[in-house]
């Protein structure tokens, strides 16, 4: 395969990928913005939980999904003899592992850089979107507190013991 066809191939696949990561982030948006404030701390810290193990499963979904696309174009494209093969390659790679004990055919590789790549900032982008959900979990966890009248404990003085 020609440079300029596998950076097609590869410019049709990294859209599909990001197509897929953007819907499935706006799915989860979705799912988590049902999040509702509770009357008592122990439902807000089971929702809190709730939330976050959803969010964590759906962008492991999520990146599983695009990890098969990538398979399924290796296998496609005859780069490997079977659909485990083509998996355990583009898995590796799309986490940037790169065992290297699995190599693409030459007239391909360029196509395992740019899965490379493309795992990376879909995994930095899903990084960014835990992080906005935990955060915003801490926030709603603090406007409980102050909403029905706990304080958190004060910071210990500097330079001595905290208190007792």
């Amino acid at each position: 395969m020609t440079l300029i066809t596998q950076l097609a191939v590869a410019t049709l696949i990294v859209g599909a990928t990001v197509i897929v990561h953007l819907i499935g982030l706006a799915m989860l948006l979705a799912v988590l913005r049902r999040y509702r404030r509770g009357a008592v701390r122990s439902v807000v810290v089971l929702r809190n939980s709730a939330a976050i193990l959803v969010g964590a499963f759906g962008l492991f979904a999520l990146h599983a999904m695009e990890i098969w696309i990538w398979a399924y174009a290796f296998y496609g494209l005859g780069a490997f003899a079977d659909f485990e093969l083509s998996l355990y390659f583009s898995t590796s790679t799309y986490v940037t592992i790169g065992y290297g004990d699995v190599v693409l055919p030459a007239g391909l590789r360029i196509l395992g850089a740019i899965e490379g790549a493309s795992g990376i900032i879909l995994i930095g982008w899903s990084t960014a979107f835990f992080f906005s959900i935990v955060d915003r979990m801490k926030l709603l966890e603090r406007d409980f507190d102050s909403d029905h009248g706990h304080q958190p404990a004060p910071p210990p003085p500097e330079g001595g013991p905290p208190p007792a």
